[in-house]
């Protein structure tokens, strides 16, 4: 079972990185372009959290959905690279592709290992974990000067934290704090969308 402590530890993480994120996150023009950029970004990452989601409930009762969930979660990785392909390139956006589709293999493993109570797996899954969330937040910060390597890492650690805090209650039955755990985990993401959306309109004003 991922360990107990991890809930604890993504409280501390959402008031950090809500700081972080609040830091990050510029206001940006109301022009119909703009507007666009924020709600497809928005779109994408909400995916991300309701396919994690739905993986982890499918995976946590055995049932044979989760593959196809984990699937369609792989996929919205190669959605999320070809969103920003216009502002970085094909390349670029492969390579946060292939990067956060490790986020998603990674997190497949850790639920598996956590469900077959294999601390040894979990502790190499997470460690895992962090440092591809570290690879993201360095791939992110040299693409644009407006996302700071720190602040996105905040970002993705808190995201990491409250995951890992949903999979745990669920894992362990506690439906509650499972729901209460997604409810933070879909307002984080709308929060670090935006903030991924304002620095490509500060980047390219020209295009906004």
């Amino acid at each position: 079972m991922i360990r107990s402590a991890r809930g604890v530890i993504a409280l501390a993480f959402v008031a950090a990185a809500a700081c972080a994120t609040a830091a990050m996150s510029t206001a940006t023009s109301a022009s119909p372009a703009s507007a666009q950029l924020h709600d497809a970004m928005r779109k994408l990452w909400s995916d991300h959290v309701v396919w994690t989601r739905l993986y982890i409930v499918a995976a946590a009762a055995g049932d044979a959905s989760a593959q196809t969930a984990a699937n369609r979660l792989l996929r919205n990785q190669d959605d999320i690279g070809n969103a920003i392909a216009p502002y970085y390139g094909a390349a670029a956006g492969t390579q946060l592709a292939n990067l956060l589709r490790q986020h998603i293999l990674i997190a497949v493993d850790l639920v598996a290992a956590a469900k077959a109570g294999d601390q040894t797996k979990v502790a190499d899954a997470d460690r895992r974990w962090h440092a591809n969330a570290n690879d993201i937040a360095t791939f992110l910060s040299g693409a644009n000067p407006n996302w700071p390597k720190a602040t996105v890492l905040a970002m993705l650690n808190q995201h990491l934290a409250l995951t890992t805090s949903e999979a745990t209650a669920r894992l362990q039955g506690r439906w509650g704090d499972d729901q209460a755990a997604f409810d933070q985990i879909f307002t984080q993401i709308l929060g670090m969308a935006d903030a991924l959306s304002d620095g490509i309109v500060k980047q390219f004003p020209n295009r906004f």
